[in-house]
C-alpha cells in the first residue's frame, strides 16, 4: 500500500465492503493505486459456530464500520476532503451485513455531497486484478472461487463479465470449510486444509471429481465421499491420516477447478487465465495454473480495495438519488 493521499490533488475513491464477515474500507486512486486497505475479520468471532452467523455478523459490522473507515483514512494520510466518490458493495451477500455498509456509504456520500457507486461483489473480485502495480488487462477467462461462489467468467473489459459456468451445489470455498469441519480442523477451513495438506500425500485417497453438463461445477458428492471416509476410520487412525485426507481432498477440489477452467478456455478460445476470490489464496491452486493472473494474496478474501477498484469503471449515482438504493442478497450470477 502506498501513500500519502492528502494534498496531492488525486481523485480518491473511498470503498466499503461488508457483504459477509469482514468489515473493510480502502482508499484507491482513479489510476488504481491502493493508498490504504483495512480489513477487520470476524473469523475468531464465528469460529465457535463453525461458520458465519448472519445476525452476529451484522451487529459486529455496526460496531466496526466507523473505526475501519477512520483507520483507512489515517493509513492513506488522507481526509474525507480528499474523497471524490464513495463505492460500496450492494450485493450479493448477507442482507443484514450489506445494509450496514450501504447505509454507512450513503451517509458519508450524502453528508459530503458526493456521488456513490454501487458495486456487485463478484465484479469486485474480478477488479482485484486491476490494481497497480501489476494490473491485468482484459480480455481473459477468470475463475472466481470463494466461500459463496464458484464461477467461470468471460471478462472482455473492465466494466463487467459474462458467466460461463457456476456451481450447482456447494461453492469451492464452502467445500473446503465443510471438509475442514469433518476433519476436525479450525475455521476458516480453506486455510487450515491448505496448511495441513502440505504434510500429507495427495495420492493417498481417490476422491471423486464430479463431471456435470456444460461448464458447471459440483462439490457435494466430494464432500459426501469425505464424510463416509471419516466415518469408517477409527479415531486413532483418523488422527494419523488427517493430513493425507486433507491433501487428497484438496487435490480433488483443485483438479475440478483447474480442469473445468482449462476446458472453458478451450471452448471460448481464451489464451489468458485469471483466478480471484478467497480460494485463489490456496497454494496448490496457484501452483496448478502457471502463467495465470492471480489476485494479490491480500486481495483474495473480501476487501474494500477491490470494491473501489471496480468503481473506477462503473457509473456514478449522483447525490441524492442513491438514498433509495437497496441491497440484494443474490444475483443472477
Amino acid at each position: 500500500m502506498e501513500g500519502p493521499g492528502q494534498g496531492t490533488g488525486q481523485r480518491l475513491i473511498l470503498g466499503l465492503e461488508t457483504s459477509c464477515d469482514e468489515t473493510a474500507a480502502a482508499l484507491v486512486t482513479d489510476g488504481g493505486r491502493i493508498l490504504s486497505s483495512v480489513v477487520s475479520s470476524q473469523a475468531e468471532l464465528h469460529a465457535r459456530y463453525g461458520g458465519v452467523v448472519p445476525e452476529v455478523a451484522s451487529r459486529r459490522h455496526l460496531e466496526l464500520v466507523v473505526p475501519v473507515v477512520r483507520e483507512a483514512l489515517k493509513e492513506a494520510e488522507a481526509s474525507l476532503d480528499d474523497v471524490t466518490r464513495v463505492a460500496v458493495t450492494q450485493g450479493p451477500g448477507l442482507i443484514g451485513a450489506l445494509l450496514v455498509g450501504l447505509s454507512a456509504a450513503k451517509a458519508l456520500a450524502w453528508a459530503r455531497g458526493l456521488p456513490l457507486v454501487a458495486v456487485d461483489h463478484l465484479h469486485g473480485h474480478v477488479a482485484s486484478l486491476f490494481v497497480e502495480p501489476d494490473a491485468a488487462e482484459p480480455p481473459f477467462l477468470c475463475l472466481l472461487a470463494s466461500g459463496g461462489h464458484t464461477l467461470l467468467l468471460d471478462v472482455q473489459d473492465h466494466s463487467g463479465f459474462r458467466v460461463l459456468g457456476t456451481t450447482i451445489d456447494d461453492a469451492a470455498g464452502e467445500a473446503f470449510d465443510k471438509g475442514a469441519r469433518l476433519l476436525g480442523l479450525g475455521y476458516p477451513g480453506g486455510a487450515e486444509i491448505d496448511r495441513i495438506a502440505r504434510e500429507g500425500d495427495p495420492e493417498a485417497y481417490d476422491f471423486p471429481v464430479a463431471r456435470v453438463p456444460g461448464l458447471d461445477f459440483s462439490f457435494s458428492g466430494l464432500k459426501t465421499s469425505l464424510l463416509y471416509k471419516v466415518r469408517e476410520l477409527p479415531a486413532d487412525e483418523l488422527a494419523a491420516r488427517r493430513a493425507d485426507l486433507a491433501a487428497s481432498y484438496q487435490r480433488a477440489i483443485v483438479t475440478a477447478l483447474v480442469g473445468r477452467t482449462r476446458e472453458a478456455a478451450e471452448q471460448i478460445g481464451a489464451d489468458r487465465l485469471a483466478v480471484v476470490g478467497g480460494v485463489a489464496a490456496n497454494s496448490e491452486l496457484r501452483a496448478a495454473l502457471p502463467g495465470a493472473a492471480l489476485a494479490p494474496l491480500p486481495l483474495c478474501t473480501d476487501n474494500a480495495a477491490m470494491i473501489a477498484s471496480a468503481a473506477r469503471f462503473l457509473e456514478e449515482i449522483p447525490c441524492p438519488r442513491y438514498l433509495a438504493l437497496d441491497a440484494y442478497a443474490s444475483s443472477a450470477a
